[in-house]
């Protein structure tokens, strides 16, 4: 068995938007892209991924949700450390990937990034008590799959809240407005898997 030895994502809130800054910048200059260009096609303004790439902002998972959709990228480009090539197993520990990547009260843990081969991201997600999130339709195309580990939360889907406790498991198309919440006492923490269609990730 090989297990892989994968650097922990930055946890101090301005190591994380260091991060976020150095990714949207790569991303934004692998296309060529002005400033206004990116915010063209993101629907986020240009003095906001000004901010962000110079690590003065913490955008929350919405904006990071608007900013990979606008770059035709996976929302783990902004989230996690590569996975090196597959070998014959690879090992991820969600508490060592655990992290705050946005202004969000929520915490995420990327199990395994975005990867063509598989066209899938995997992550585990908690909510804390009291987190409400409304997102907005992803690209064409782009199924979540919400599977509840522990606690109780509600999903939005159709225009309606649908409740998924604790071994509850929903599949759903993400290219419509959908979100998240947790109304309850303790933190609730699930498995998110993203699959894209082929070839709409670069």
């Amino acid at each position: 068995m090989h297990r892989s030895s994968e650097s922990t994502p930055p946890s101090n809130p301005q190591d994380v938007n260091l991060h976020l800054a150095g990714q949207l910048r790569q991303l934004r200059l692998g296309r060529g892209w002005s400033l206004d260009q990116a915010a063209q096609a993101t629907g986020v303004s240009k003095a906001m991924l000004g901010q962000i790439e110079r690590g003065e902002s913490s955008p929350t998972v919405a904006t990071l949700w608007k900013i990979a959709t606008g770059f035709g990228c996976a929302l783990t480009s902004f989230l996690g450390m590569p996975v090196a090539p597959m070998a014959q197993a690879v090992f991820r520990d969600a508490a060592q990937l655990r992290s705050k990547p946005a202004t969000d009260d929520m915490l995420v843990a990327t199990l395994f990034p975005y990867d063509p081969r598989f066209a899938f991201e995997l992550m585990e997600l908690t909510l804390q008590p009291g987190y409400v999130r409304q997102s907005e339709a992803h690209a064409a195309g782009v199924t979540e799959h919400v599977i509840v580990l522990r606690g109780k939360m509600d999903v939005w889907i159709d225009g309606a809240w649908q409740a998924l406790v604790e071994g509850a498991a929903v599949r759903f198309s993400a290219d419509q407005p959908h979100g998240y919440r947790n109304l309850h006492a303790e933190p609730a923490v699930c498995h998110d898997l993203i699959h894209y269609p082929s070839g709409m990730v670069r």
